[in-house]
């Protein structure tokens, strides 16, 4: 279904789509809230006629997954999950984290919440398996280069080098598959085997390798938490809701064994049926796993069950089971996924009230300021400074009271020896509205772009500045202060006219103070990433003909620049690849 627009707003499926399309035109009684505005909304619909249901279910997931229509029930935030890859159409795989699920041969793993996790688990099997993580093409055969730093520490088996056959690779890589399936048992006793045999053949240097990678393993199984007493392989999931948001928390079960959970957020009408969620919530999560339980444990009923069930066994190669339980254990680890859901959706809220629009500060700070204009879209700028160097300032944009990261910008200053927060601050100023004032867009046609409202981390002073600045550019933009008092705290807005105390209206002065904190914070972070740029130069980067590897030869022999600034030309020489040439133009530096 599309829009005036034609804008896809919602996709869905239908054994007879006569009687399906008719629902939503025929009456509007019973609907949800959600449902009523969609049908409002809709201006044209587009079918396409599949074989089966089978096909139309496919096509279903893939048409959401490509247009992210508003009306459907969606995980939020879907760019943001993250895979573990294993490049299986490369003649030596490697492992990779990503965020998008392509069809390139390659093996699938997610997708996972965490960031940290997928981090973390590549580390792991850099560290157990010893994989190549570099780019080059490999054929199999060895090349005259040296290998890598990974090589030399124990990190990769050098491939590169021909030190290993494709067949012998891929077979760790199968090792490092079942790893991520969580079948830690069947890759020790793989592995115990190998152990084994390179003792029995002499090869104490592979045996040692194979040791150390049981152990690692483990101490991961050990870590482990033992749910079920039987060693299946189950999903199991639940959710919690709360007002229009909703999270399910799925646990991850192979072998007995909890080896991950993941939670996903979803936000929808908060009348809307659970059995929608979760139907919702199946096809998006499975149509992006290549690894299927023999076994899904659901809390609530889904649509198409038997079809979906049909699929996940089309995918897996084995028949599926998916299940409601009443009572017993597997009870047991729906209520404890629904728990972790709670808490999960309670801790997303409350990080989340941080940066929700809030209608009504916006109205009393409208109401403070005498304005006009609603403060739809505020900017604030901070300036800060190291001394003389590295003065940069921030510019951190608010629409409708929420965060705009997407149009936040930072400037270094490009006029100033010397800290001087008054022409920072007109500088900035100036190059951000110059071209809006060039081409004449500071009328309505350009409001999504201009800011309703100016605020600026300083006092009058500051304030004078910035209007000195819109006044010669012909722009008309209140501009107040962001004032704080002896212990460094907001106060209160300032005008070149006359000061607002903030503090007695409490949702404003939690806005403001927002605003200021998370300017100061981008104008720092900018600052200290300059900075420490600054003090990783050195002196020797400036000499003419001493380039990465002299430096590096010139820093392993004398340990520090001071130590070659206090040498002679003949003592410049001792150090690798330093020639007389290159130690006199060092000495004459």
């Amino acid at each position: 279904m599309k829009d005036k627009n034609d804008k896809v707003i919602y996709v869905g499926k239908a054994s007879v789509l006569k009687n399906r399309v008719r629902q939503y035109f025929a009456s509007q009684t019973g609907f949800s809230a959600k449902t009523a505005v969609l049908v409002q909304n809709i201006d044209s619909f587009e079918y396409i006629v599949t074989d089966s249901e089978y096909e139309a279910l496919l096509l279903e997931c893939n048409l959401i997954k490509k247009h992210r229509p508003k009306f459907n029930i969606l995980l939020m935030d879907d760019k943001n999950y993250q895979y573990i890859k294993i490049t299986m159409f490369e003649n030596f795989p490697r492992v990779l984290s990503v965020r998008k699920y392509e069809n390139d041969g390659s093996k699938y793993f997610g997708p996972y919440t965490s960031g940290f996790a997928v981090k973390d688990t590549i580390e792991l099997i850099k560290k157990l398996f010893t994989l190549r993580t570099c780019r080059k093409k490999l054929t199999g055969d060895s090349v005259k280069e040296r290998p890598c730093l990974n090589y030399h520490i124990g990190r990769c088996i050098a491939p590169c080098q021909g030190n290993v056959s494709k067949e012998s690779y891929r077979d760790i890589v199968n090792d490092v598959t079942d790893f991520l399936n969580g079948r830690h048992e069947k890759v020790m006793e793989k592995l115990e085997r190998k152990m084994t045999e390179a003792s029995d053949n002499l090869d104490y240097e592979a045996a040692a390798l194979f040791r150390n990678r049981i152990s690692g393993l483990k101490h991961i199984s050990e870590k482990q938490k033992v749910l079920v007493n039987k060693p299946v392989d189950r999903d199991v999931v639940a959710h919690f809701r709360k007002d229009a948001y909703a999270c399910v928390q799925i646990f991850l079960i192979r072998n007995g064994k909890l080896i991950g959970s993941e939670q996903f957020f979803a936000k929808d009408d908060e009348n809307a049926d659970e059995k929608d969620l979760f139907t919702s919530f199946f096809k998006q999560f499975y149509q992006s796993r290549e690894e299927i339980p023999g076994e899904i444990v659901s809390e609530c009923e889904i649509d198409d069950s038997l079809l979906i069930k049909n699929w996940l066994s089309i995918k897996k190669g084995k028949a599926v089971h998916i299940g409601i339980p009443s009572k017993g254990e597997k009870k047991q680890l729906v209520m404890m996924a629904a728990q972790n859901a709670k808490i999960a959706l309670e801790n997303y809220l409350s990080g989340k009230e941080k940066n929700e629009p809030d209608t009504t500060a916006l109205l009393k700070l409208q109401e403070l300021l005498g304005q006009v204009r609603f403060p739809e879209r505020i900017e604030a700028f901070d300036i800060s400074n190291t001394g003389s160097s590295e003065i940069v300032a921030s510019m951190v944009v608010y629409l409708n009271g929420a965060m705009c990261k997407d149009e936040y910008r930072r400037y270094r200053i490009r006029s100033l020896d010397a800290p001087d927060d008054y022409a920072a601050m007109q500088e900035v100023l100036f190059r951000r509205f110059r071209k809006a004032s060039e081409n004449g867009r500071t009328d309505d046609a350009n409001r999504q772009k201009m800011p309703d409202l100016i605020l600026i981390d300083g006092g009058k002073g500051h304030v004078s500045a910035a209007e000195e600045v819109l006044n010669k550019l012909d722009i008309k933009i209140s501009v107040y202060g962001m004032v704080k008092d002896e212990k460094h705290r907001t106060r209160a807005l300032t005008s070149d006219k006359k000061e607002i105390r903030i503090n007695e209206t409490p949702e404003v002065y939690r806005f403001i103070y927002r605003i200021q904190e998370e300017a100061h914070r981008f104008a720092i972070e900018y600052n200290r990433k300059l900075g420490s740029k600054r003090y990783s130069h050195s002196a020797l980067d400036e000499i003419s003909g001493i380039g990465r590897q002299r430096k590096k030869a010139l820093m392993k022999h004398f340990k520090s620049v001071v130590k070659i600034r206090q040498s002679n030309v003949d003592e410049l020489m001792q150090a690798e690849g330093i020639n007389i040439k290159t130690a006199e133009a060092v000495y004459r530096y």
